[in-house]
């Protein structure tokens, strides 16, 4: 069993939980997508979110990422014993996923606080939007996830380490494809928290 995994896996249902306490408002759930366009929808999604709530969610996400960047390292680490160049390139998205996400865990956070912080008018909507869209590039984090997994699913499929064909379904891309259809909350920390449960037994 790989401890760093482990804790890469509590990591990441702790930052799911994070997730939901900033999807889900005492009045209902916060679509980013949708909600945003309706001010008056905004208005009363918020009406009785607590500024404590957001908090926890911003620091509590913080702590859980850094978390789950043991697993990012370790599994990086481990294919490099296989493969250098596979290592190196999962070593290096790992971190571009890590370091950029949890800036925009925290800049989602910073939305909804200022929002309710500043009485959920239709000017403060107009400012948190501008400062999600000119932060928005730390999106970009999620490019980095898809090459770790892919290059981890590459690794195994080509048959250069010692685990089975069937530890491809420990991989966050094919994890998320099944979930993507539902309508379960931080998909992402899910089929990210399973990959490194199943590969803490496998590696």
């Amino acid at each position: 069993m790989s401890p760093p995994l482990l804790i890469a896996c509590i990591g990441h249902i702790i930052c799911g939980i994070t997730d939901c306490l900033l999807a889900y408002t005492p009045e209902g759930r916060f679509d980013m997508g949708r909600d945003t366009k309706d001010s008056e929808r905004m208005k009363r999604l918020f009406d009785k979110m607590p500024l404590k709530q957001i908090e926890v969610s911003m620091l509590l996400g913080a702590a859980a990422l850094f978390m789950a960047s043991f697993g990012y390292i370790g599994l990086s680490r481990w294919a490099e014993g296989y493969s250098e160049a596979a290592g190196m390139t999962m070593y290096i998205s790992g971190l571009f996923f890590i370091v950029p996400i949890t800036a925009h865990h925290v800049f989602c956070g910073a939305v909804e606080w200022f929002f309710v912080k500043l009485g959920r008018t239709e000017e403060a909507l107009e400012t948190v939007l501008t400062f999600f869209k000119r932060t928005a590039a730390a999106a970009a984090a999620y490019v980095g996830l898809l090459v770790f997994a892919v290059t981890l699913l590459v690794l195994i499929v080509s048959g250069k380490t010692e685990l089975p064909l069937w530890a491809c379904c420990f991989n966050t891309l094919p994890l998320f494809i099944i979930l993507a259809p539902t309508k379960l909350p931080a998909k992402g920390n899910i089929a990210n928290a399973v990959m490194f449960l199943g590969l803490s037994f496998l590696v």
